[in-house]
């Protein structure tokens, strides 16, 4: 099943909740069964690894964990804040998503 979100890969979002409330990031993976993104340099976890090919020394390597979509706003291309997300559409017929603050269209 195909879910609609607001948030897309490539966006760049504002944390509105959470250990990194206030941060910005560019979303790098939307899992959309669990309604979850993976924000570059957001929600940070050490992962224990054994040595294998990519490190062949092994130990603890931080990485991003998933976040909940709920506690990310897509950040405004105009105005520079969270905005909320609309969808409508464009000239060309096309349904798009827009900033709801600006009433910009976000690529």
């Amino acid at each position: 099943m195909n879910k609609k979100l607001h948030i897309k890969k490539g966006d760049t979002v504002f944390v509105n909740a959470g250990e990194d409330r206030g941060k910005t990031g560019r979303v790098l993976e939307v899992i959309t069964d669990k309604n979850r993104a993976i924000v570059e340099g957001i929600n940070m976890v050490s992962k224990h690894t054994k040595p294998n090919a990519q490190h062949p020394q092994g130990g603890i390597i931080k990485q991003e964990a998933p976040i909940h979509i709920s506690n990310l706003q897509v950040v405004d291309p105009v105005k520079g804040g969270p905005t909320k997300i609309g969808r409508r559409l464009n000239d060309k017929n096309k349904l798009v998503r827009y900033a709801k603050k600006s009433g910009e269209e976000i690529k």
